[in-house]
């Protein structure tokens, strides 16, 4: 079914499965999707409520899109959450990812700047001395020479552009916010993940597995 028929599913109520939600998401980072039905989507679909399976059809078809990593060892860990739960929280995310490589286990953080915590990682980072710009060949070097490398998730997923301006002008949160900590260019096999709300706690849980995660807290 094309964009136009599953966007009408969805308006009548319908969940998508995963293969059709990563269609959609398919058309939409090709550029091949007006504003104006990227933005439907995205009302249409956070009005009726995503679900775990259209959530991993999304995050694989935006790990397709990405610019991947390639890790040496066979544990890799993320330690990310989604941000936008309005708390003011301080990012601790980052802070465990230091602690976790020295313990040893190689980390592959993806983040961004904070949505509403007082910093983001990003933000930490870039305070640290991080350039966030760093060529994804250095941090894919220094994730496997050392055990840690920052992914700057903009360098890294450059087909959001075309859903930028939609998300701009709707103001919602949408799916587009819930995709980040589960499209890990260097597809962590690992992840310690954070949620906003509670109810999106099993609905990660069973998006991860689809996705191929092996252990996920």
């Amino acid at each position: 079914m094309d964009f136009t028929g599953n966007l009408k599913k969805i308006i009548a109520g319908q969940n998508l499965d995963e293969e059709s939600s990563a269609s959609m998401l398919m058309d939409i980072f090709s550029g091949e999707i007006s504003e104006a039905r990227i933005g439907a989507f995205m009302a249409a679909l956070a009005t009726k409520g995503e679900t775990f399976e259209e959530i991993a059809g999304a995050a694989k078809a935006m790990r397709r899109k990405a610019k991947r990593i390639q890790t040496l060892s066979k544990k890799v860990i993320d330690i990310v959450g989604t941000g936008g739960d309005a708390s003011g929280s301080f990012n601790i995310s980052t802070t465990t990812a230091f602690v976790v490589a020295g313990t040893g286990v190689t980390v592959a953080k993806h983040g961004n700047r904070s949505v509403s915590s007082q910093c983001g990682s990003a933000d930490v980072l870039e305070e640290l001395g991080l350039d966030l710009n760093t060529d994804p060949e250095i941090v894919e070097e220094a994730i496997n020479d050392i055990g840690i490398g920052f992914m700057f998730a903009p360098l890294y997923h450059g087909s959001m552009k075309y859903a930028g301006k939609a998300r701009q002008e709707c103001g919602i949160r949408s799916i587009f916010n819930m995709l980040g900590p589960l499209t890990n260019p260097a597809a962590a096999g690992c992840q310690l993940l954070g949620v906003y709300a509670p109810e999106l706690t099993e609905m990660f849980a069973k998006a991860l597995k689809l996705l191929g995660v092996s252990k996920a807290f």
